[in-house]
């Protein structure tokens, strides 16, 4: 009878029953399942949260622009590109010679003069890339800080 342990498991190497395994794929799925949710929603407050910094950085490097050149910028595109006006320019203004994209993968919208008297404006309209929106899908603005946003909701 000996023998017969010996010949099943050589090298006194044992296996998983099919019924550990099982146990252990239904613990990996509660827990993908519990913990995946909430991991996603803090995906999507990061991506706000990284407009609002490349948004900042935007804004810097716009008071940057109008010390040096006396006004500023007509468009992003001046902050990496001379507009031609003399020696006064001095950038690049942005550490890439590459103007960012927000999170989403869509084009920063600029304008100057900003609208209600703001020298400039500098807004992301989210995730869905449209004006206004909730969650993920709201604008990020050069005027407001996320949590201003927060409480005007």
């Amino acid at each position: 009878m000996q023998m017969e342990k010996q010949q099943r498991h050589p090298g006194g190497q044992r296996g998983f029953t099919l019924i550990e395994l099982m146990i252990v794929i239904v613990i990996l799925g509660l827990l993908v399942g519990l913990v995946g949710p909430r991991m996603v929603g803090k995906v999507g407050g990061a991506k706000l949260k990284t407009a609002q910094a490349q948004i900042e950085m935007l804004a810097t490097a716009c008071d940057t622009f109008r010390l040096d050149m006396s006004r500023f910028p007509a468009s992003l595109e001046e902050l990496i590109v001379n507009p031609g006006e003399g020696t006064k320019w001095d950038g690049p203004y942005l550490r890439k010679s590459e103007i960012p994209r927000d999170p989403w993968g869509n084009a920063y919208e600029y304008r100057a003069p900003g609208e209600g008297g703001r020298d400039y404006d500098i807004m992301s309209y989210g995730a869905d890339g449209t004006a206004g929106g909730e969650g993920e899908n709201r604008d990020v603005v050069s005027w407001a800080s996320l949590d201003s946003q927060n409480a005007a909701e």
